[in-house]
C-alpha cells in the first residue's frame, strides 16, 4: 500500500468534511459528524481509526488517562472535531498536545457548528523534535 503525503491526506479530509457539512449542516452532535466523516473518508479509500487511544509517556512508563483522538487518518493526521459556537485557544492547545503526545506531524481542528465550514477549519503542525530525542 502506498503512503499518502500529509498534504494530500489533509486535502482529502477537508474535501470530505465539506461534503459532510453540506449534507448535514450545522447543529448536530459531534458524534454524528465523526461517524459520517469516518464513513466518507473510508469510502474514499482512506484508513481511519475512530477514538484512537493516546497514552501519556512519562519517565518511560505508559499512563492511560483516557485521551482519545477523534479520528486518526492514514495513521498520520489527527482530526479533532468540535461543534462549538467559536473555536478557542484551548481547542488549539488540545490538538497540539495530541500531536506532541503521539508524535504526529499534522492535525486538523474542524468545527462543524460553523455556518461556512471553511471558516471552522484550522490546520496545525508539530515541528518540535520527538520527546524521546535528547539534545547533544
Amino acid at each position: 500500500m502506498k503512503t499518502m503525503a500529509i498534504n494530500d491526506v489533509t486535502g482529502a479530509v477537508v474535501d470530505a468534511a465539506l461534503k459532510v457539512h453540506s449534507v448535514l449542516g450545522p447543529g448536530l452532535l459531534e458524534s454524528a459528524y465523526e461517524a459520517c466523516l469516518a464513513y466518507e473518508l473510508r469510502k474514499r479509500g482512506l484508513e481511519v481509526t475512530m477514538q484512537f487511544e493516546l497514552p501519556v509517556m512519562y519517565d518511560e512508563i505508559r499512563i492511560d488517562l483516557g485521551y482519545r483522538v477523534d479520528l486518526l487518518v492514514e495513521g498520520s493526521v489527527v482530526l479533532e472535531l468540535k461543534t462549538v459556537s467559536k473555536l478557542l485557544p484551548v481547542h488549539e492547545a488540545q490538538l497540539l498536545s495530541y500531536l506532541k503526545l503521539g508524535d504526529f506531524r499534522a492535525g486538523l481542528l474542524i468545527n462543524f457548528h460553523a455556518g461556512r465550514l471553511k471558516d471552522g477549519i484550522k490546520r496545525m503542525v508539530n515541528l518540535l523534535p520527538e520527546l524521546s530525542e535528547t539534545s547533544p
